[in-house]
Order: C-alpha cells, then structure tokens, then sequence
C-alpha cells in the first residue's frame, strides 16, 4: 500500500508500450509532393516548434552519476563485468598496435592478431579496447587498466610522430585511401571508400578510444593525439564540395559527428563543430528531420552512431533540429523495429516498421547495434526523464547486452539469433575480432553507469543492480542490495556523514502487476509521483536508513505487432525461452522449422506456466506446449543450448492439423535412423573430426537448424563412414538450393 500525494500509478498497457512520441512532425510530411510546397510547410513547421516547444532546452534535465562513483556488487552483471576483464588482461597491447606501427614505418613488437585486424579495417579493435580498458579502470579502480591506457596512447603518439603530418591509423593503405579522397578521387561504396574497408568508421574508433581514455584516465596525451589526427581529418575533408563530401558520407562512417562534436566540448575550438557538422549526412538526417521513416532497406548500425552524433550536436548548439532527428529515430528504431530482447534487424538491415513475425533468423539483433541504441537512450534520458526509455534499457540490457557473452570463456556474439531452434555463435580470443567483439569488451564493463542519476536534489533509481553509489560532493552513500529478478524487491541503505534531506527517485517499471509498496525502516512510507514515471521519497535521511521497495513481478505475454499469435513469454523484463537442448545435436523435440507451439486455452498465463520449485528463474509450461511441455529459461542463461524466443499460438483443432505432420516427420526419421550405419552432421566440427574431414576452399554455416558444407571455386570436401561390405548400401544427403 501507498500513502500518495500528486501521483497517479503508472501501470502501463504492455501491448502500447512503445507510442509514438513525435508524431506531430509526421503532418508536414504528407501535405504535398511538390518540393517548394514542403519547404514552405516546414519553414513555417520549425518556426511554430521554436516558439511553441518549451521541451526543447539544451539544458538536460537529469545527469548520471560519474562511472567512477558506482561499484558493482555480486550479481550477474559484476560476473559479467569480472569475465570480462580477464579478457582484457589476457590481450597483448603490442599485437593490437602491429599495424599501427607498420603504417607508420616503425618495427612491430607483435604479430597482428587475425579476422578483421588482418583486413583493411585494421585497428578499429585497438580504438574500442581503449575505450573497455578506460571504462574498466572508472569501474573498479584497478590500475592495470589505467597501466594499459598509457603505455597504447604513448605509442600511439610514437606512431603520429612518424608519420609527421597527425595521422595515426592500422588501415593497410588507408591513408594513401583518404589523400586520393582529399584529391577529389572518389569511389565510395555503401561499405568501401577508395577500396579501404569503412576508414572513417575505424578512425571513429581510435579517436572515441583516446577520447575515453582523456576522460575515464584523465590522460592529456591521449588528448593531444585525437586533436592531432582531427586536424588530419579536417584538412583532408575541407578541401571537398558539398558533393563530393556527401558521396564520402555514402560510406559507412560511425560516429565521426559525436567524436568531432566533443573535441569542440573538450578544447573548445571552433574547427572541430565545423567539421561535425561537415559529417552531416543529409540523406538520412534530412528524412528522419522530416518525420519520415526511411529505415526500411538501411544498414542499421551505420544510421545509429551518425543520430549519436545529432544529440551531441544539440547539446553543444541548442539546435532543436538535431534533437528531433534523435528523437524520432528512437521512438522509430525502438518503437516499431524492435524485438522482445531489444534488438533491431535481420541481417543487420531494417525492414517494414511493425513487420517482425517473419524476419526471425540467425541473424538478427547484431549486438553492436544495441550497443548504440543504449548510447543514444542514455543521451536521450538525460534531456526528459522518461521511465519508457529506461525501460528498453532494462530490456535490452538482460535480454541481449548480458546474453552476448560466454559465461565460461567470456568470448562474445556478433548477432543475438531469434530463429525456432536458434543457437548463438561466439568468438575467438585471437582470431574474430569482429566489430562486435570490440562493442563487447566495452558493453560489460559500462554496466553501472545507467543505474542512478542526480535530478535536482535527489537521485533516481534506473535499474535494480546490486551496486553502490557514491554521492562524493554531499558525503553520501546508497548501497542497494537485491536478488532482482529473482525476487521481486530492492533495498536501499543510506550511510551519511550527517543527516541529509534529499529525494530518493525509484523507477515504476511498466512490466509491474500492481502499484509498489516502498517502506522506510520497515513502515510505510508517502511518496510523490514525479513526471515520467518514478515514485519519490524526499525525507531527511540519517546513517543506516532503509528504503524497501517490491514491485509486483510476474509472468506476461508479448505479441509481436504483426502476428498476434506469435508470442514472446516474459517474467518482469525477462525473456523467457524454451530450452530446446544441447547446441551440438539437433532438435528432435520440435517439428523442423516451426516454432514451439502453445495452445489457447483463455486462462491467465500465471495458470499454465509454473515455476519450477528450487530453481529461481526457471518455469515450465503445464499442458499447453506441443508436441511437448517447455522448459523456461532466462535468455541470458541459455549458452550452449538451442533455444526458442518466439512461440505460435494455435486452437486445439489447428495443432491436430500440425500434429499430423509431425508424426509423419517422426515415423519418416525412425525408419531411416533403423536403416543408418553411419551419419556424418556436415559443419559441426565434433561430427566432421570423427569422420576425417579432408576438403579445399570449402566453408561452413547454418539454415534454419541445421549446420551445412559447400564448396566454391572448384573446392571440394570428402569424409569417411563406416559401410557393411555384405550388402548393398545407399547414401542419403540432404542438399540446400538447386
């Protein structure tokens, strides 16, 4: 129960989650075709924005608290954050820097690592591991990532200095790539510019790494050197027409616009804004300015840092043009593109807004792509506290960031699959390096820093994280300790210097069943509902003061916007997904190709899911699954195992239909595994070695659930099965294609 003042419980209808929240801009879009006509709309569009929208304050409205002033504590995300730094640790600084001192004419002390740091998007790895060692060292303190951040950015400096001009980079031929460019020699492909491999998505990289490295490490030097390199990058870009510098923007080119912009924040000169805004690609920005949803056919990671890069702009020009292309991005990427785990795209292209059912395979959810969107909700949040937008980053933090890395070796995904039946692929310590592997080493060790933010005079409560919060200027600190998700409460301890008055914010999450009851010392407290969908407590606090909060938690379904009767299963924030089996074998519980299926039966899910007693987290389906009852776990748990996201819905007399096709599939198998002497599974690796797998220019995947072989240009591959010499034998393959 609540004693309440000036508040109205925010208990959300989940189905409308996600609104839109700027449809207002939509109006000028639609009035005509003619371009003077909407040019005119808009200027009068702009004008009636400028002087009407109070919203639009360069100000924000709510600041985090410093990286540095929070401390994990034991839980899944500081397990998270720990197998990560070991990661860290176990990489040699001098093999990531090979290539920067081969371009600069210098001796590498290291071989260069292998994948993409052996191809021409060389060093975009070192930029990102600055930028997880920086942020490690704000997040526990330990000085051998601060070590680490020193001795990279001296020699990257070593580096620069040979080259003589600011130039630093590990591209082979890269710079030579952007002189041509600087000449007015042009050939840009959405992914390749003068046949380098995206040059300015890499040196996004190593500035936004040395520019961590200035914040998080407080090392001048590292400064020094993104200044240099920039200047590099000015000069080479302002030489170019408007249109030559568009056709450079065709190629993907990260976040130049948020690096460029925070040079201009950090040393305050006037170039670097120019050169921002010289990155400015109009023919995403201009559309998604207009309210126009031109996503469908985009790569999707190479739209999200360029929208970075716009609210930075905002905040650094007050320029609400800017604002609005962020925040309709959002709402559009967020609210009509997303998956239940909070990730976006099949294949790492956007299609129809609010079409998902069908783009579920293994490759959807690129793990880089989440990674950015929690970039931009964070940036966002801070102008307008919004429990919405710290709502999708619970979400997309259990369900996708915390599911993206090995519990055992820590090795990362490049893509979250959704598929029936799915499995996840990781990397390789020395050989991936793919730009979700770079993403990686930063996302887990980035975790406390959305927790709490100073608001006024108070401190809000994003996300319930075992943690600890050091409020430096006023001598306080907030210790939370909590089981969350698997129990439904959170508690906050206050240890002050001398008692203080302040407000303690909590956030009311739109998955809760019923109004949370907080308690102070053990005894009901008055709360105030603040805008945006938090419970406040403002009270003078003393030493050993306890917070309570319990927000009902419980089980609910997500229908996808397209297909109400494919469902995701959730339990609070979580995803829950059936545990179809070990990763090595095939599914044999499920019809191939299909989703798990849940029958209809109108009863309240609380009714026919179960928790399993003694395994937090864990449920079990009673009588609906088909053809079996499902095993339910937390996404993030399920590593080494197949999996389902995704159930359909189906009436009894519809899964008889299916259950007909099944049983033919399960006689139809039987009868050939009687039959079978020997099976060879082409593309699983423990398969292929127990058959002698001998082959050349042959590779790997998968399709559907199923692992494949194909060989190219003329390749080849063989295998040898056991045979019985005493009667005839056939050989049964299963071929994908014509």
């Amino acid at each position: 129960m609540l004693k309440v003042k000036q508040c109205t419980p925010r208990i959300s209808n989940r189905k409308k989650y996600f609104s839109a929240s700027i449809s207002f801009i939509n109006v000028a879009a639609m009035r005509s075709n003619s371009r003077s006509s909407w040019l005119g709309i808009h200027t009068v569009l702009y004008l009636s924005l400028w002087l009407t929208v109070g919203a639009y304050d360069v100000r924000n409205r709510a600041e985090p608290f410093p990286l540095q002033n929070v401390r994990l504590l034991d839980g899944p995300f500081k397990r998270a954050m720990e197998r990560d730094a070991e990661y860290l640790l176990e990489l040699e600084p001098d093999r990531l820097l090979s290539g920067y001192r081969k371009e600069a004419g210098l001796e590498p002390k290291a071989p260069a690592y292998g994948g993409w740091e052996k191809q021409t998007i060389a060093g975009h790895s070192l930029g990102h591991y600055l930028s997880a060692c920086s942020l490690m060292y704000a997040s526990t303190g330990d000085e051998r990532f601060s070590g680490r951040v020193r001795y990279i950015v001296e020699e990257l400096k070593e580096c620069q200095r040979a080259h003589g001009d600011g130039y630093v980079g590990a591209m082979p031929g890269g710079k030579a790539a952007l002189e041509r460019m600087a000449a007015g020699e042009i050939e840009a492909k959405p992914f390749d510019l003068n046949g380098i491999w995206v040059p300015f998505y890499t040196l996004h990289k190593v500035l936004a790494g040395l520019l961590d490295a200035h914040r998080y490490c407080t090392n001048q030097t590292a400064l020094e050197v993104a200044s240099a390199l920039a200047d590099w990058i000015d000069k080479k870009t302002a030489s170019l027409t408007d249109e030559q510098m568009q056709k450079v923007l065709s190629c993907e080119h990260g976040g130049m616009v948020e690096v460029m912009a925070e040079l201009y924040a950090r040393t305050g000169k006037q170039h670097y804004l120019k050169v921002a805004e010289r990155f400015y690609h109009r023919a995403v920005m201009d559309p998604l300015l207009a309210g126009r949803d031109i996503l469908p056919g985009l790569h999707g990671n190479t739209q999200i840092p360029k929208v970075i890069g716009m609210g930075r702009l905002y905040e650094l020009t007050g320029d609400w043009r800017y604002r609005i292309i962020a925040e309709f991005f959002w709402d559009r990427a967020v609210g009509h593109h997303s998956y239940a785990v909070g990730g976006i795209t099949e294949g790492e292209y956007f299609g129809d807004p609010d079409h998902l059912s069908n783009r579920l395979g293994q490759h959807t959810c690129e793990t880089c792509k989440t990674y950015n969107l929690l970039k931009l909700t964070h940036k966002l949040f801070g102008w307008n506290v919004d429990a919405r937008k710290a709502d999708y980053y619970e979400r997309a933090l259990y369900n996708h960031i915390l599911s993206s890395q090995h519990p055992d070796t820590g090795m990362m995904i490049y893509y979250l699959p959704l598929a029936a039946g799915a499995k996840r692929v990781y990397s390789t310590r020395d050989d991936s390096f793919w730009c979700c592997v770079g993403t990686g080493m930063e996302n887990h060790a980035r975790y406390g820093e959305f927790i709490y933010w100073r608001i006024d005079d108070g401190v809000l409560v994003n996300l319930f994280i075992p943690s600890q919060l050091k409020w430096t200027e006023r001598g306080i600190k907030i210790t939370q300790n909590t089981l969350f998700p698997a129990e439904d409460k959170s508690a906050f301890k206050i240890d002050t210097e001398k008692p203080q008055e302040f407000a303690l914010a909590i956030r009311v999450p739109h998955w809760v069943l019923a109004s949370p009851e907080i308690r102070v010392n053990g005894k009901v407290s008055e709360v105030s509902c603040l805008a945006g969908g938090y419970l406040s407590v403002k009270r003078r606090w003393q030493k050993g003061d306890v917070l309570t909060v319990h927000f009902p938690l419980g089980l609910w379904v997500e229908p996808m916007r397209d297909n109400t009767n494919r469902v995701a299963l959730m339990y609070g924030p979580v995803v829950l997904a059936a545990d179809l089996g070990p990763d090595n074998r095939p599914v044999t519980n499920v019809m191939l190709g299909r989703f798990p299926v849940l029958v209809r039966t109108g009863r309240p899910v609380n009714q026919w899911i179960q928790p399993i007693p003694g395994r937090p987290l864990e449920f079990r389906t009673i009588g609906v699954g088909r053809p079996t009852d499902w095993t339910l776990k937390p996404l993030w748990l399920l590593h080494d195992r197949r999996y389902s996201v995704y159930f359909d819905v189906l009436t009894e007399k519809d899964w008889d239909s299916f259950a007909q096709e099944w049983e033919s599939q399960q006689t139809k198998l039987s009868e050939i595994e009687k039959r079978t002497i020997d099976i060879v599974v082409a593309g699983d690796d423990a398969s292929e070695e127990v058959h002698d797998l001998q082959s050349s220019e042959s590779g790997t995947g998968e399709y559907g659930w199923r692992t494949w072989r194909q060989a190219v240009r003329g390749g080849w591959f063989q295998y040898k099965l056991k045979s019985d010499p005493n009667q005839p034998v056939e050989i049964a393959v299963t071929y994908i294609g014509r």
